[in-house]
C-alpha cells in the first residue's frame, strides 16, 4: 500500500517531468526561431540577475494603506477602460492610481468588473469616486467579465486592461492616435514591459499550428527593432483597444475560450475578417506583472487553458492559419510575413520635416511605402538617431536601424541583404558609397537612386553666380559621379520634369522616374484682410538659402522698408549666430527653426523665394502654396513647378520687382485670392501624395 509521502513524491516527479518536457519544447522552438546564438542570448537574459523593479519606470508601490481617491469619469467618454479583477487587490489599486496619475486629456471612464473576488476587493473599490463597479454574482472568468464590462460601457472605444498593470504617460493618446492615423485599424495594443524593465511583448506572432510567440520577449524595452508601429497577428488582452461598435458587431470575446487564453488572438482574427487590421503601438507603454493573475505553470491552474484553447482556436481558424508561417520559420522573417517585401532606405541623416524640405519629402515617401504594405528599414549614414528621430519614424511604421559604429551598414547588408527586395539610396554622396555593395550583398533587390535634386546642376549654377572656378570644378566632378550612378542603378528618382528631360538627353537608356515633392493641401482659413508681412522659409544648411537670405537683408528688405515701413520680412529656418549678426537689419526678424509654420502661413500676405541658383523643386514654394499663401519667386526658383506668372505665382528677378509684387498682393485682394486659390490647386494637381503613391506602385510593382 502506498504511503501518503510516496503519492506526493510521485506527483512532484510527474510535474517536474512535464515541466522539463515543456521547457525542452520551448527551447527547440526558440532555436528554430532565433538560432543557437539567439537562444543562448535569450536564456542568459532570462536568468540574468536583475532588480525586481526598474526605478526608471517609477512604479507605484503595492504596500500602501488604502485611502479613498478619485478617478476621472467623463459624462461622454471617448474611451471605456474595462478591468476584470479576481482578488489581488493591491495590484488593482496600483493600476487605478496609475490611471488617475496619467489621466491626460482624453475623456474616459473606468469600469472594473469584480469577478467574485475572494478578498475584500468589491468593498474597497466601491469607495473610489468616479469608478464604475460591476460585481459578478458568480465567477465568469476573464472572457465573461470583459464581455460583461463591455455591455455597460459608454465609450466609443473599449480598452481592455489587466488589473496587474500600470500605465505610463501618453499611453492612451498613442493607442487612440493609431485609429486616427490608420483608418483600417481594428485593434491597437500597447508595448508591454516587465517591472524589471525588460520587454515583455511587442505584439504577437501566430504560427500555422496555432502556437503563439511573444515578439521581443526579454529583450531591451528600448531596442529599436521594436519601436516602430506595425501590423501584427494579435496583441495581448493585457492592454487592447477596439471600437465599441466593432466589438459588438463581432460578438465580443468568444465564450468558447472561457475562462481565458486565446480570446485575444481569436478577437484579432475576427476583426481581420471584417477587413480591419491589428497594430502594435510602441509609443503606448504599459507595465505588466505577467503571471500575477493566472500563474506561470502551463499544466496547472488557469494557465492549463492555454493548451486546451489552442486546440479550439486551431480548429476554428484552420483556413486562415494555413497562410501563416510554419512554426520553425526564423523569427526575423516571420515577424514580417504580412508585408509585401522589405525595403532599405539610406540617407545622409535621419529626416526631420521641421529642418528642410528634403526631410519632409522623404518622410512622406516612407509613409507611402508603409501604407502600400512594405516593411521599411531606414539607416542614417551619419550614424545619429535621437529619441525624436526614432519616435517620428516609428509612428509611421518605419524601423530605424541601430548599427554599431564598428560594423555600420556593410556588416548589416552582409547579414540581411538577401532579405531585401529593394534599396533606395538618397543623394549621390550616399549612393556613391553603397551602390556597388548593395549589388553584391542584395542581389535580388531593386536598386533605386533618389537624387533629391541634381547636385551637379545646383553646383554649376552656384559657380555661375559666384564666378568661383573651384565650384565649377566641383560641379564637373559631381556631374560625372551622378551620371555614373544613374547608369548603374535600376531606377533613378528626380523631382522635376526639367531634370528628367535633361537626364534623358544625357543618358537615353537610363530609367528615370518623376517623384517630386509631396505636400498635403491645408485649408486657407484667414482671408486677405487681416494679413500682414512676408515670410522666407529656409535654413543655412542649403547654400542657395544663405544667398537668398543675404539678398533679402542687403537689398530687398531696405527697399521694402522705404515703400512700406510697417511691413516685416520673417526668416524661418536654422541660422547660426554669425549669420544672424550678418542678417540683422531693419525690417527683418530672424526666428530660427520653428516647430509650426502655420502662424506665418496663415498670417502673412506673401512668401518670398528669391533664389539665384539651385536645382530641383523648391519645398519652400510647395509649403507656402499648400496653405494657399501666394509666392513671389525668381524664375529659377519656380522652375519645373508648373507655375504661371500672375496666375499661380508672381515672378520677380530683382529687388525692385520683389517689392512691387509684395505691394500688389497687399493692395489687390482679387489678385491675392486668385493666386491663393490657384496655389492650392497646383499642389493638389502636381504634388499630392496620390501622385507620388502612383509612382511608387509602378516602380516597385
Amino acid at each position: 500500500m502506498k504511503q501518503a509521502g510516496d503519492t506526493t513524491l510521485i506527483a512532484k516527479l510527474k510535474w517536474r517531468t512535464k515541466r522539463v518536457a515543456y521547457l525542452l519544447q520551448r527551447m527547440r522552438a526558440s532555436v528554430a526561431l532565433r538560432g543557437w546564438r539567439g537562444t543562448a542570448s535569450r536564456i542568459a537574459e532570462e536568468f540574468r540577475s536583475l532588480p525586481e523593479t526598474d526605478e526608471s519606470l517609477q512604479l507605484l508601490p503595492l504596500d500602501v494603506s488604502f485611502t479613498p481617491f478619485a478617478l476621472p469619469c467623463a459624462a461622454s467618454p471617448r474611451v471605456s477602460i474595462i478591468i476584470p479583477v479576481h482578488g489581488k487587490l493591491p495590484y488593482t489599486l496600483a493600476c487605478l492610481r496609475s490611471l488617475a496619475a496619467q489621466a491626460g486629456d482624453i475623456p474616459f471612464e473606468v469600469v472594473v468588473v469584480d469577478d467574485a473576488s475572494p478578498d475584500d476587493s468589491a468593498n474597497t473599490l466601491s469607495q473610489i469616486e468616479g469608478l464604475r463597479l460591476l460585481i459578478n454574482t458568480s465567477n465568469l472568468g476573464f472572457v465573461g467579465s470583459c464581455n460583461a464590462g463591455a455591455a455597460i460601457a459608454r465609450g466609443e472605444y473599449l480598452l481592455f486592461l489587466n488589473n496587474d498593470t500600470q500605465v505610463t504617460a501618453g499611453w492612451l493618446d498613442a493607442l487612440l492616435s493609431c485609429f486616427q492615423e490608420q483608418p483600417d485599424c481594428g485593434i491597437a495594443g500597447s508595448r508591454l514591459v516587465y517591472p524589471d524593465g525588460r520587454l515583455q511583448e511587442a505584439g504577437g506572432l501566430i504560427f500555422s499550428d496555432g502556437s503563439c510567440w511573444n515578439v521581443g520577449r526579454f529583450e531591451s524595452r528600448d531596442a529599436l527593432a521594436w519601436q516602430y508601429r506595425r501590423e501584427v497577428d494579435y496583441v495581448s488582452g493585457a492592454s487592447l483597444m477596439i471600437p465599441g461598435k466593432l466589438f459588438e458587431a463581432i460578438g465580443g470575446f468568444d465564450e468558447h475560450y472561457a475562462p481565458a487564453y486565446y480570446e485575444d488572438a481569436d478577437l484579432a482574427f475576427a476583426v481581420r475578417e471584417t477587413g480591419r487590421r491589428v497594430f502594435y503601438v510602441p509609443s503606448s507603454v504599459v507595465i505588466h506583472c505577467e503571471g500575477i493573475s493566472a500563474g506561470t505553470d502551463p499544466h496547472g491552474g488557469m494557465k492549463r487553458y492555454q493548451t486546451i484553447n489552442q486546440a479550439v482556436f486551431t480548429e476554428k481558424w484552420a483556413a486562415q492559419l494555413a497562410h501563416h508561417p510554419a512554426p520553425r520559420r526564423p523569427a526575423d522573417l516571420a515577424v514580417r510575413w504580412r508585408t509585401r517585401g522589405r525595403i532599405l532606405v539610406v540617407d545622409a541623416a535621419a529626416p526631420d520635416p521641421s529642418r528642410d524640405s528634403g526631410s519632409l519629402r522623404l518622410v512622406e515617401i516612407l509613409r507611402l511605402l508603409v501604407d502600400q504594405g512594405w516593411s521599411v528599414a531606414f539607416y542614417p549614414d551619419d550614424g545619429r538617431r535621437s529619441r525624436d528621430d526614432t519616435a517620428r519614424l516609428g509612428t509611421i511604421g518605419v524601423e530605424i536601424l541601430n548599427l554599431p559604429k564598428t560594423t555600420h551598414l556593410p556588416r548589416w547588408l552582409a547579414l540581411h541583404g538577401k532579405t531585401l527586395d529593394a534599396v533606395m539610396l538618397c543623394r549621390h554622396t550616399v549612393a556613391g558609397q553603397y551602390a556597388h555593395l548593395v549589388r553584391q550583398s542584395a542581389p535580388r533587390a531593386r536598386l533605386i537612386f533618389d537624387t533629391v535634386d541634381l547636385h551637379f546642376l545646383r553646383e554649376q549654377r552656384a559657380s555661375e553666380v559666384s564666378g568661383q572656378t573651384v565650384m565649377a570644378r566641383q560641379s564637373t566632378a559631381s556631374r560625372q559621379s551622378e551620371l555614373e550612378l544613374i547608369a548603374f542603378c535600376d531606377i533613378t528618382f528626380v523631382v522635376s520634369n526639367d531634370e528628367k528631360s535633361l537626364l534623358k538627353q544625357l543618358l537615353p537608356n537610363a530609367s528615370i522616374e518623376l517623384l517630386s515633392n509631396i505636400h498635403r493641401p491645408h485649408s486657407c482659413p484667414r482671408p486677405h484682410s487681416g494679413r500682414k508681412d512676408v515670410v522666407f522659409i529656409g535654413g543655412q544648411g542649403h547654400p542657395p538659402n544663405v544667398d537668398a537670405m543675404r539678398w533679402i537683408a542687403n537689398d530687398i528688405a531696405p527697399l521694402l522698408q522705404q515703400a512700406a515701413p510697417d511691413m516685416t520680412v520673417h526668416l524661418l529656418g536654422d541660422v547660426s549666430e554669425v549669420l544672424r549678426r550678418e542678417l540683422t537689419t531693419d525690417g527683418v526678424t530672424i526666428h530660427g527653426r520653428v516647430a509650426d509654420l502655420a502662424p506665418w502661413m496663415e498670417g502673412c500676405i506673401a512668401s518670398l523665394a528669391p533664389l539665384r541658383f539651385g536645382a530641383g523643386v523648391k519645398g519652400k514654394i510647395n509649403m507656402s502654396m499648400s496653405y494657399g499663401l501666394p509666392v513671389i519667386a525668381t524664375g529659377l526658383a519656380a522652375e519645373g513647378m508648373h507655375l504661371r506668372h500672375d496666375e499661380d505665382v508672381l515672378l520677380a528677378e530683382n529687388p525692385a520687382d520683389f517689392v512691387h509684387a509684395v505691394l500688389r498682393l497687399r493692395d489687390d485682394e482679387a489678385l491675392w485670392q486668385r493666386i491663393s486659390t490657384s496655389s492650392l490647386s497646383n499642389v493638389e494637381q502636381h504634388f499630392s501624395p496620390e501622385i507620388a503613391a502612383s509612382t511608387l506602385r509602378r516602380v516597385l510593382g
